[in-house]
Formats: structure tokens, sequence, C-alpha cells
């Protein structure tokens, strides 16, 4: 028997039948609709008092034939946002208007973000008899205009456009204009930050976090198709945006060919089942992308161990999502009555898994500390490199030590702590150990997950506090470097901040960044002003190196 789809509460039987009657139709390629599927739509509507639409494919078949409300239709799901570049769906909408309204704002909204052919609409008169014919289809849109053209209301019986061939020319130009765009490794995608009036430099706040998003998503090999800033009295608790700003925005994504919404703040499980079942886009939030970041980065088993635990643990409350697959498993002795389902075994699959996860990586956190109290006991001075991420630490360590680590122009270039030994010009040596870089707002599951790593730190001699000077941030990732050192509770140990990058600086800033106390200017790539830095280094080694026997001394005269 056909399945009628859609509102079908309360039909009578001779109600179905006429439904399913619908599905017996064809319409050629040429045709946006015929007659006899016009008629047929027409006799359904009177019959339910509802608006009746089919769902008819390229082949002329009718694939789908849904009831909505006297005034809506709800589509069933048909599938992924699209089948390839530049196509539509292959099926375009026929449905009917009781009231002789023209095509609505929902109608549009199903045209261009389900990629259908076309959305009809046969507008009824008060006797439920086909009064005029109204049509959309996609098209590409002008800077700030539609992505789709309106025709009509033309009476019914005029003659209609060749559909097939008004079609291909689009696909046409569409897959045109695709292949045009430089393509992104991983596809296009719309930057979203939305903050609340409220705040204080919510302007600056929103420039600023849009700027590190668009950097961030970059490094993970995304391309930035557009950015939309909201500011509102206060963050919807469902959508974020509000339902109608995010319609904006998936009607902007589908004109930018763009399949991905990144959100510049954490989203809510609730928040991100909401707005994926409003759009087939794909949505991700802002540490999503750090973990995607850091999955891609990691080259270590530690680095790798500390990142899937990240991702599940951020994953972990977010396994709520039901859907029909989600069928009742387990049966027989033992397991009679409702059983385990398969979302309740991914749950306790993933909770084990992090438990294993957390063993060994408080297994391999013992092993550093051995390391760590074996390099302590011979006395070998220990410098770790910290600061924000891009700062330029690795190539540093590259100026300093010769190490040849990667070094690059991007986000968390690299991940995993490496030491390397660092020749003073007295002749001893001490050993340099570069971190994880830091960013504001680090996601809670990423920082737990690497707080081994930030170990290596607790038993520096001396912190390298590097910063971007030339960075219009400068000022927020210095703070927000103090802030995470302060939760390390690292800020007990001694601290030379690092302006490096000072080659992008203008004499004037120069002066005023070396006029800083505790700190010192360079450029990594600059060999005289690294061993300048080396110097430095060496200096107060030194100087630290004395403090502490004069210390071991008076504890020696107070013993005796």
């Amino acid at each position: 028997m056909p399945e009628i789809y859609g509102n079908t509460s309360g039909l009578g039987p001779q109600a179905h039948k006429t439904l399913e009657r619908i599905y017996r139709r064809r319409v050629p390629p040429d045709r946006i609709a015929t007659p006899e599927l016009v008629r047929s739509l027409a006799e359904a509507s009177r019959e339910t008092k509802r608006q009746v639409g089919a769902l008819v494919h390229r082949s002329g078949a009718v694939d789908y034939v849904v009831v909505g409300t006297a005034s809506g239709l709800m589509l069933p799901d048909i599938g992924r946002l699209r089948a390839a570049e530049g196509r539509f769906r292959a099926l375009r909408l026929v449905h009917t208007h009781l009231f002789s309204e023209p095509l609505t704002r929902d109608d549009l909204t199903d045209l261009t973000r389900l990629r259908l052919d076309l959305v009809s609409a046969v507008l009824l008169d008060a006797e439920g008899e086909p009064r005029s014919f109204s049509w959309a289809y996609n098209v590409p849109a002008p800077p700030g205009g539609a992505p789709y053209e309106v025709v009509g209301p033309l009476p019914w019986g005029q003659p209609q456009p060749n559909f097939g061939e008004l079609i291909a020319s689009l696909e046409q130009e569409f897959a045109r204009r695709g292949r045009t765009r430089e393509v992104a490794k991983d596809g296009r995608a719309i930057l979203i930050h939305v903050g609340t009036r409220k705040e204080s430099r919510a302007a600056e706040q929103a420039r600023s976090g849009l700027s590190e998003l668009r950097a961030l998503a970059q490094t993970a090999g995304v391309d930035v198709a557009d950015t939309v800033t909201q500011l509102r009295e206060h963050v919807d608790p469902k959508f974020v945006l509000g339902r109608g700003k995010l319609e904006e925005v998936i009607l902007r994504a589908i004109d930018l060919d763009a399949e991905t919404l990144i959100f510049d703040q954490e989203l809510s499980p609730s928040q991100a089942s909401g707005i994926a079942a409003h759009t087939d886009l794909k949505v991700i939030d802002r540490t999503q992308l750090i973990l995607d970041i850091f999955a891609q980065r990691a080259e270590s088993s530690d680095g790798k161990l500390q990142v899937e635990l990240a991702q599940l643990k951020y994953a972990l409350p977010r396994l709520n999502t039901r859907d029909d697959s989600l069928s009742r498993l387990t049966g027989g002795i033992g397991g009679r009555g409702p059983g385990e389902t398969k979302l309740e075994i991914g749950r306790r699959r993933a909770r084990e898994r992090v438990t294993r996860l957390e063993r060994e990586l408080r297994n391999l956190s013992k092993k550093r500390t051995e390391q760590r109290r074996r390099r302590t006991s011979s006395n070998i001075p220990v410098v770790a490199l910290v600061g924000y991420t891009n700062a330029g630490k690795s190539t540093l360590l590259n100026g300093m030590t010769g190490a040849g680590v990667l070094a690059e122009n991007k986000l968390f270039a690299t991940l995993d702590t490496r030491a390397r030994r660092l020749y003073l010009p007295d002749g001893s040596f001490a050993v340099v150990t570069d971190t994880v870089g830091f960013i504001r707002n680090m996601p809670r599951d990423l920082f737990a997950a690497f707080r081994a790593t930030f170990e290596e730190i607790e038993d520096a001699d001396l912190l390298l506090e590097v910063v971007d000077a030339a960075s219009e941030e400068r000022e927020q990732h210095v703070e927000a470097t103090l802030e995470l050192l302060t939760k390390l509770e690292l800020e007990r140990i001694p601290r030379l901040r690092v302006y490096n990058k000072a080659d992008r600086l203008e004499s004037e800033d120069r002066e005023v960044l070396e006029s800083e106390p505790g700190s010192i200017v360079v450029s990594a790539t600059d060999a005289a002003s690294v061993k300048r830095l080396v110097e430095r280094v060496a200096f107060v080694l030194s100087k630290a190196a004395r403090a502490r026997e004069d210390e071991e001394l008076e504890h020696t005269a107070d013993a005796f």
C-alpha cells in the first residue's frame, strides 16, 4: 500500500484512497505538472481541508504524497543536502494552497535548503478548484540578492516553460560556478559568532573571536566562505542565533556552496541537536574544530591518546540522539524485556574506553615523572617554552638548539612535547622543552587530557613566555597565557617574556617593549637576536643557581 506522509491524523478511509490515487499520476519531463496531477491534488485538498503535495521525480513518477495543515506542509526526510556539486535533488514539489496565498517563506526555504528542482503552488479558489499557478527555482544569486526566482501567480492553464531544459541549464550554471571556486581540503564553511549586547567590548570580542576562528578553520583545512556576527539580548537556548537568523544563514550557505556551520562557542548538546535537526548542513563548534586540529596534528602515541580521550569526553554527553535504528538488541535468557539499545551499548563502550585511556595516560605520566626526577638529580637546568599558539615557539626552539622540528605559520602546528639540548656560552648546557600552545577558552576536556603534558613544565628552572609581538591581540594572548599558567599552578616559576617576531614591529613599538622589565625582544629567524636570548637565558639560570646555592648554605648553617 502506498505510504502517505505528513499530517495524516483524523483522515478517513475515503481521504486515504483519494491521496493514494495521486501515486498513479505521471508527469512528462517537459512539464512542471499535468492537469491530471493538479486535479488529483485539488480533489485531495477538498476532501481533507489541508494542503496536499506531491514530490515528483524527474522520471515523472510521484515519489512522495504529503499532507499538511490548512496553511503549511512539512516535507518528509528525503536524504542529505546534495548528491553532487552543482546538482539538484531531482525532485520537484507540486502542492496546493487553500486560500490563494502565494509561495510562502517555508516553500522557498524548502526549495533552497533541500536543493529541490522546483517548488510550485496550485492556488485554489473558494470552491477548491485550481485558480492560478506559481513556481520558483534556484538561481545563482548576485551579491545581496535572493538565491531563487519566483514566477507568477499566473492563471491556471497558461503554457508552462520546458521543465527539463530549465533544470538542465540551471545545473550547468551552478556546476560552472562551482568549478571556478578553489576547493579546500575539507570543504567550505560559514563562521558564526553570537554574543550578548550587555557584555562590555562585545563588538571587539566578536571581531577577535572570528579572526581566531578563521585561523583555526584554515589550519583544519577549511575554506571560509563567509562570517556572520549577531549580538542579542540573550543567546537563543535552542538555536543560538534564533530561528529566523538561522534560516538566513542556511540560505546563505546554500548560495555559497558551504556545507558546514562553525560556531565560535561551545554548543550545548541540545543546541547542537536543535540546529542539526533544522538543517542538513554539518554543524560543529569551536571545541570540535580544535579537537579536529589536534587529531590531525598528533604524532606520538602519547598525543594521540590525549586527543582521543578529549574527543570521547566531549562526545559522551552528546550521545543522546535516538532514531529508528536504535532498536533493542539483547533478548533470550537473562535478556528478556526491553534489553539494551545500540545507544546504551555505545555509551557503555565509550565510558570503558575513557577509563582505559585515563589509565594509560596515568602510566605515561608516571614515566615522565621518573624521567624528570632523573633529569633533576643530574642538576641539568630546564628551560620550558610556553605561550599562545602560533607565537613562534617551535621556530625559537630551532633557532636556539638547531632542533629542526616542524615550524609552520599555523595554529597548533606542533602538539607533541620535544626536549632538546641548549649549549650555553660557558660550555655547559640546559634542556629546552617545547610544549603545546595555549589558546583562550581552551576546551575543558582538552585541557584535562593534556594536563599530563603540561606537567613537563613543573620542574622547569625558567619559563620562556613567547609572545607574538606583531599580533593585534598581543595583550589578550598574554592574559590567556597567564590564566592557564595560574590554573596549572606554574606562576611561581621564574619567567622571562620573549617578544618574538620583532622584525614585523615599528621602531617605536619595539622600544616600548624593550623597556618592559623582565622581557626581551627577538626575532626567532635572526641569529644575532637569538644569540642575545641565549646569553640572557644563561645569565638568568646562573643567577638562579647562585640563589639556590646561597639558600642551601643558609640551611646548612642553620642545621649546625
